[in-house]
């Protein structure tokens, strides 16, 4: 069973529909208990980090999720989720993230046209599991202002070009992040979600 967590922030119904078009049970919860009987783990999101983050503590979620990782099973962050799992956020300064990797989430650029949205090539930059049967620079569907920034630039296995180099895909032992919406990144985004539920 996959559970996605339901902190009040993001398109949940979306992703679900597209993990079980993938052929696997999804159970959208908002109990952190949950975790504990999950084979994987998907953390979504959309809107402010500091807003969401303060929704993630309330509803008791940061606990659940460092043991569920340190449990060694699946975690993927999609969007604002894998934004979440850096230290900070230019976005809502004071607010601490759940740090399960060093750095931060920037801004663009004020000259940059924002959000980044639509289409883009996401080029790979490291291997992941995720990338099987993706090709090189295909197109995923983006929709953010700000962007990630970590410390061990190592970790970061996929970029796209908005203006520059732009990390946009992470990966270190079980925990992996997208920037973009594979749920909605029609035929490549499901088979990336495929990847996920065959780990």
């Amino acid at each position: 069973m996959i559970y996605i967590i339901d902190y009040n922030a993001g398109n949940l119904r979306s992703v679900q529909k597209a993990v079980e078009n993938c052929g696997a049970a999804a159970r959208i919860t908002s109990a952190p208990d949950d975790l504990k009987k999950a084979d994987k783990v998907i953390f979504p999101g959309v809107g402010a980090f500091g807003h969401a983050m303060e929704a993630v503590e309330e509803f008791g979620f940061v606990e659940a999720i460092c043991r569920f990782i340190d449990s060694g099973k699946p975690f993927l962050g999609i969007c604002l989720g894998m934004q979440l799992m850096l230290e900070a956020s230019e976005e809502s300064p004071g607010v601490t993230g759940l740090s399960l990797f060093k750095g931060a989430v920037r801004r663009f650029a004020k000259n940059i046209k924002v959000p980044h949205l639509g289409w883009n090539q996401v080029r790979h930059v490291g291997t992941c599991p995720l990338w099987e049967n993706i090709p090189d620079s295909s197109y995923f569907y983006f929709a953010h202002s700000y962007f990630i920034d970590p410390e061990n630039r190592h970790v970061v296995v996929g970029e796209t070009d908005y203006f520059g180099a732009v990390p946009v895909a992470i990966h270190f032992d079980n925990v992996f992040g997208l920037q973009f919406h594979p749920e909605k990144s029609q035929q490549l985004g499901l088979r990336i979600l495929k990847n996920f539920v065959n780990l």
